[in-house]
């Protein structure tokens, strides 16, 4: 430990400089995104469907200096998000900064140091401001860390981005599967569906619940043994759960009981905004048992029995169907917000394929989804021994042999 020196990010980088605090025109055939904090998740730049564009000349007047070396950080509203700049076309927004490493430090180690929860805890601390926090760029300078020499800043990469590629690999492979059980649903329970077939109220072969309503003041520290609040942040715009969503983690309680999700369970989002309808409707399903707890303004949807529907796969294809999401917003109450009722979820129809052809062609459905399930298993494993590795590597209490 002794060539291991301490050193402020401010020493490690040639510049640390903030995006665009003024708005650039806009333009829906630019080539160029406005990417900002929320845009950045994983390690990637995540482009989105209601993404700002902008024009060569804009960009040519708000560009700033992004090259191979360079480490994005979200600084406003959501602190913490990285991602490594790998040449997107882009004009950098006001609620992230940049940091473009030396070439002396190995850059995905100043990742993974970014990525630490001691260095995520530290902003969180110094960040300034009540409804949006901020946190300034002379507090990301000051940030102190222990720097190994860089043959030990490169195996430890390695043995972290090993574990990250896997992880990487198993998600990818769950779309896939997701992917190919949706496209058999549609195929068998949809496209060759019989005019015979019955449809029933969701109500009648499901129960819907609505979330309990936490304040922030019931929110703590993330301990053994306590839940996880799974608010409509943890959602995909597409359905499923995010990978990383903000967490916010609340004690045991018995009177909280109830609203404990299981695996299995489907959760929907019942608000959105108005003007950028994005998650309203969209279902994602639980995939752990006791370890969620329902918040308000999420809905809660499981099978009464599996005498009409033999799995919930069945009942989670159909609420994932962007046909079914758009007539339920389309049921929605309109405001500065738009809201989803439990009621307006209960009333909306399911197909129920007859038993046997269920039977028959359900099984491929329902072993996509079970080996899913294996791989989101391996998937906790692995992020959790990164997760335990992360911390250790990056103090020395973990050695890696070079």
């Amino acid at each position: 430990m002794s060539e291991w020196e301490i050193v402020q990010l401010d020493e490690i980088v040639s510049i640390l400089g903030d995006g665009l605090h003024g708005t650039p025109n806009f333009d829906d055939n630019g080539d160029y995104y406005f990417i900002n904090g929320n845009n950045l998740s994983n390690g990637k730049i995540i482009l989105k469907s209601d993404t700002k564009r902008a024009t060569l000349e804009e960009y040519a007047k708000y560009k700033k200096n992004l090259n191979e070396r360079t480490i994005l950080l979200s600084i406003n509203g959501t602190l913490g998000n990285i991602a490594c700049y790998n040449g997107e076309k882009c004009i950098l927004g006001k609620s992230a900064c940049y940091l473009n490493v030396l070439d002396t430090v190995d850059k995905d180690y100043i990742r993974y140091i970014l990525t630490d929860r001691q260095f995520q805890n530290y902003i969180d601390t110094f960040a300034h401001g009540t409804t949006i926090k901020n946190v300034s760029l002379k507090t990301i300078r000051e940030y102190s860390f222990l720097l190994p020499p860089f043959p030990e800043q490169k195996a430890i990469v390695g043995v972290l981005s090993s574990l990250d590629d896997k992880i990487d690999l198993l998600h990818r492979q769950n779309k896939t599967l997701e992917a190919m059980a949706e496209a058999l649903f549609r195929q068998w329970f949809v496209e060759e569906a019989d005019e015979t077939w019955e449809f029933r109220k969701l109500d009648e072969i499901a129960f819907v619940q609505n979330g309990y309503a936490f304040n922030s003041s019931d929110y703590i520290e993330n301990i053994n043994d306590c839940l996880e609040v799974l608010k409509m942040g943890h959602i995909e715009k597409g359905g499923g759960l995010k990978i990383n969503p903000k967490r916010d983690y609340v004690p045991r309680n018995d009177k909280l009981s109830r609203w404990i999700l299981n695996k299995g369970d489907i959760v929907m989002a019942m608000t959105d905004m108005k003007d950028n309808v994005v998650i309203l409707g969209v279902p994602a399903m639980i995939d752990k048992d006791d370890a969620y707890v329902l918040n308000q303004r999420v809905a809660r949807i499981f099978l009464k029995s599996n005498i009409k529907l033999i799995s919930q796969y069945f009942l989670y294809i159909q609420l994932k169907n962007p046909g079914f999401i758009a007539d339920l917003q389309s049921k929605a109450n309109s405001g500065v917000q738009v809201n989803l009722s439990t009621d307006a979820i209960r009333s909306s129809e399911i197909i129920i394929p007859p038993m046997k052809t269920q039977v028959e062609k359900g099984q491929l459905i329902m072993d996509s989804y079970l080996k899913k399930e294996k791989n989101d298993i391996q998937i906790r494993t692995l992020e959790k021994l990164r997760n335990t590795l992360l911390p250790k590597l990056m103090i020395g209490e973990v050695r890696v042999t070079v």
